[in-house]
């Protein structure tokens, strides 16, 4: 066993962490053996070993976790549907005519099914399959294009049901449901400052996304109502199936996420998209995501535990509250290094590492439990738009047909605005909490 100072070992943790991803060995091993090799060197094999069993087989039994694989299921079921497709004809006759209609159409599909779909692969291959090409054989700019698939894709991750609250909850001894709730207004905020973007920015540059020839859009008012009325029941039964029951107080977020696994395979039956072969694909898509989830979770809980057995918590909490600035000097701090986090390390494992870590701080500056998480959530918001480590952009990049000659540079330029937009929101929260806290005080 070796004495190193607090400070000594914070240093090793973290640092041992940003090394580990930077040469690129996954997350989980990085997080995992970092935490172990600084352990054994603290406590000897027989002490960090029964951590690390305990730790890991706690967090991979906690039954707020099974929500992750319930709602997973949910999101790669209602994929094989095409309700995506089916919504996006539908708004499309509505908004075409618009200047950048089919962006703001883009956005609208994103928002609601990211109401169904927390699982951002999904959602953001969904709009980007049915989007992009439709807008670029308009004429539409490719970065007004892409950039809008990516930030209406990425809704998913903050919109309710989210699997990153079904995530955070555990890890800031939270209520997720409160969580849910907390998070449909900055949702429906950050959907609305896209929106108003679009729209500006389409009537000071015609160009960037010119309005649908008449023609293409020429279906009497009846018709497509009926057809709006018929994309938007399937998402919205789901909805209510989840979060109805979340918020009228049936059902915990483990089962509502059961329920809405139900309803999306009922859905998929309903579409005819039900077989033994999609059953199949679907489970095993699952079984990935959701196993690569626990993993990092149960690894990251066992590097949580070295860290605050070894007093690094006490480091992290000095180092930031000797910020100048007081309480928001601390804050803004924190917002600044979850950013800066979010370029390199995926979202998972900023929520299972460094929750646990700031979460006290919070507390300690009398800043809401429930306000700071939807905070933090907000800023994870950007980590999927900012290169290198940045899903969305490769998500659409691949989706994008060859033809176009879609460059990464090009969908980069995109998003920019969107995370200025993000940043905008984050700004709103703050002078304006109960955006975040209103919806909360209401459930049963």
């Amino acid at each position: 066993m070796i004495d190193m100072s607090a400070e000594l070992v914070t240093a090793l943790l973290m640092g041992g962490i940003l090394v580990g991803v930077l040469l690129g060995y996954p997350l989980a091993i990085s997080v995992g053996s970092v935490g172990f090799i600084v352990g054994l060197l603290l406590w000897g094999p027989g002490i960090i070993a029964d951590m690390y069993y305990t730790r890991m087989f706690n967090q991979i039994t906690n039954y707020t976790l099974l929500a992750v694989p319930f709602f997973v299921l949910m999101g790669v079921m209602l994929e094989r549907t095409g309700v995506a497709e089916d919504l996006y004809s539908s708004l499309y006759l509505w908004f075409g005519g618009v200047p950048g209609g089919l962006a703001i159409t883009t956005i609208l599909i994103g928002t609601v099914m990211a109401a169904c779909v927390g699982v951002i692969a999904a959602s953001t291959m969904m709009l980007a399959l049915v989007g992009i090409p439709a807008m670029l054989k308009r004429g539409y700019s490719k970065p007004l294009a892409t950039g809008s698939v990516c930030a209406g894709g990425t809704l998913g991750i903050l919109i309710p049901p989210s699997i990153m609250l079904v995530v955070y909850g555990p890890m800031a001894n939270l209520s997720v449901g409160k969580l849910f709730f907390g998070a449909f207004l900055p949702g429906f905020l950050l959907s609305a400052l896209y929106l108003i973007y679009i729209i500006v920015a389409c009537l000071l540059n015609p160009r960037m996304g010119p309005p649908v020839p008449k023609e293409e859009r020429n279906v009497p008012f009846v018709k497509k109502t009926v057809l709006l009325l018929k994309s938007l029941v399937p998402p919205l039964l789901i909805i209510l199936a989840v979060l109805g029951s979340i918020f009228f107080g049936i059902a915990a977020p483990t089962e509502a996420g059961a329920v809405g696994a139900l309803a999306a395979t009922v859905l998929a039956m309903a579409y005819r998209k039900f077989s033994i072969k999609a059953l199949k694909e679907a489970s095993l898509s699952t079984i990935k995501l959701s196993g690569m989830i626990l993993l990092i979770a149960s690894l990251a809980f066992a590097f949580v535990g070295v860290f605050i057995r070894a007093q690094c918590g006490g480091v992290v909490e000095a180092l930031l509250l000797a910020t100048p600035g007081g309480k928001w000097g601390v804050f803004f701090v924190v917002m600044f290094i979850l950013f800066i986090l979010g370029m390199f390390i995926d979202w998972i494992g900023i929520v299972f590492i460094m929750v646990p870590i700031i979460t006290p701080v919070a507390a300690t500056l009398g800043f809401d439990p429930l306000w700071f998480a939807m905070m933090v959530c907000v800023n994870l918001q950007m980590s999927f738009l900012t290169p290198p480590f940045a899903y969305a952009i490769f998500f659409v990049k691949a989706a994008c047909p060859p033809e176009f000659g879609v460059q990464t540079g090009d969908v980069i330029r995109g998003v920019i605005p969107f995370i200025i937009l993000i940043m905008v929101g984050l700004v709103l929260c703050i002078i304006f909490p109960e955006i975040i806290l209103v919806l909360p005080r209401l459930m049963l």
